[in-house]
């Protein structure tokens, strides 16, 4: 499966973001998804994972309560609604997936797709 992140952009402290990963290939429900981020000068951090059929979810505590992992399966896309944004969520974000089971570990996931940029103002 391929993957490519979309969505991110510049907005304000307490704004909105929708962040989509489009799927390409015909495995991508076989596949569980996580969303992840990457801020200058640090490491990759797991924010959300959602398994094959969409019915489970985790969070990081981070992400808990302001955050939201959805897919859909018939179109292959995986998305992160992100509410009540703050400066320190600006980074560089990115989607993964990890066959069958997800977990809260990033070197579990592979293949990731290309990153999306989002940067919150104050």
């Amino acid at each position: 499966v391929q993957l490519q992140a979309s969505g991110g952009g510049l907005v304000q402290a307490g704004g909105s973001l929708r962040l989509s990963c489009a799927a390409s290939g015909r495995t991508f429900s076989a596949y569980a998804m996580g969303w992840f981020r990457q801020a200058p000068g640090k490491e990759h951090e797991f924010l959300a994972g959602i398994s094959t059929s969409g019915g489970t979810s985790a969070y990081a505590e981070s992400a808990k309560g302001r955050f939201t992992i959805s897919r859909n399966n018939a179109n292959n896309m995986v998305y992160l609604q992100m509410n009540s944004l703050k400066p320190e969520d600006t980074a560089v974000y990115y989607c993964a997936a990890k066959y069958r089971y997800y977990t809260t570990n990033v070197a579990d996931f592979d293949p990731w797709g290309r990153g999306t940029l989002v940067t919150v103002s104050s």
